[in-house]
């Protein structure tokens, strides 16, 4: 072999070498890329030339925020933008499905309500929702008048409120009348509430919306086909179907005797008509002297439960 020959082997050696090394490289930059490894590059040169091995470093990622749950994807907030509301009025926010009990603290996590006063969220069972479908907020006692709310669901829904001047009404079923307290200004009507057997539902409920007539069906509520038809001045209480609105036989019974189907009637001499003037969602309407106290979950019953067990109904005490 000439040695012409032999130094064209040799370079075609080295050739497949440099060949072999790219290959195994560019097997391991690709197996690097699927592992999301961080492989430090190290200068060989300088190794070479017995000098210590220069490290790359990576620079970390900053971790991207966290999205929003997509349980919050079908939330509802009872409150809207803007709204003046009474000061028994909670925060309520509804889901498009359950919560499962476990991810129910995520959820609240992603819940803020911006405002000075002390308060709790609490997972409440609606008359209408499955269990999982409904949370609340109030402060411990009623909401300060004047006070400026911002509630936040997630990244997605926002509401600003304004909490109203203070209006606390106490129905007496025993002495049929009823207490209206307005911003300190007391004045007292009579009124007549649910007959023995039907009686009006104990507690505090709160003002969900109004409405100048409401067509009211006692079948629907069980009672046969004792009445039908539209009242006035009606003021929205409980989800089954408790109004304090305008009723003729106010007029004969206020004060005196309770004949009603489990509403609160007054009187068409006006009586009903200042007070659904004056009332807005939020405003308090207290009942005592009655039996069977209204559920926290039918309408905005919060205020029947304790303070303790308030808090104790989150996801996060």
């Amino acid at each position: 072999m000439t040695t012409r020959a032999r130094s064209r082997r040799r370079a075609s050696a080295r050739t497949a070498a440099i060949a072999c090394s790219l290959t195994a490289l560019t097997a391991l930059a690709a197996l690097t890329g699927c592992a999301r490894t961080q492989v430090p590059a190290t200068d060989t040169g300088a190794a070479a030339a017995g000098r210590p091995n220069a490290t790359a470093t990576a620079t970390a990622r900053p971790k991207p925020a966290p999205e929003p749950l997509k349980k919050l994807a079908g939330a509802h907030i009872n409150i809207a933008e803007g709204q003046t509301v009474g000061v028994g009025m909670p925060v309520s926010v509804t889901f498009g499905h359950p919560v499962p009990r476990a991810e129910r603290a995520d959820v609240e996590r992603q819940l803020k309500v911006v405002a000075t006063v002390e308060g709790s969220w609490s997972w409440v069972a609606d008359r209408n929702l499955s269990d999982g479908r409904r949370v609340d907020f109030r402060p411990r006692t009623y909401w300060k008048p004047g006070t400026q709310v911002t509630v936040h669901a997630g990244s997605g829904i926002t509401r600003h409120f304004t909490v109203g001047r203070s209006l606390v009404a106490t129905v007496d079923v025993r002495t049929h009348t009823m207490r209206i307290v307005k911003d300190g200004t007391a004045r007292t009507v009579p009124i007549t509430a649910g007959a023995p057997g039907m009686d009006t539902w104990n507690g505090t409920m709160v003002v969900s919306d109004k409405a100048p007539r409401v067509y009211m069906d006692s079948r629907t509520v069980g009672y046969g086909d004792a009445y039908a038809g539209y009242y006035a001045y009606a003021v929205h209480l409980t989800a089954s179907g408790t109004y304090l609105h305008q009723n003729p036989k106010a007029d004969t019974y206020a004060g005196r005797r309770n004949v009603t189907h489990g509403c609160v009637g007054l009187a068409t001499d006006g009586t009903a008509k200042r007070f659904y003037d004056e009332v807005v969602p939020g405003d308090v309407v207290r009942v005592v002297g009655s039996r069977e106290t209204v559920a926290p979950g039918n309408g905005y019953g919060d205020w029947n439960v304790g303070w303790a067990d308030w808090r104790a109904g989150s996801a996060l005490a």
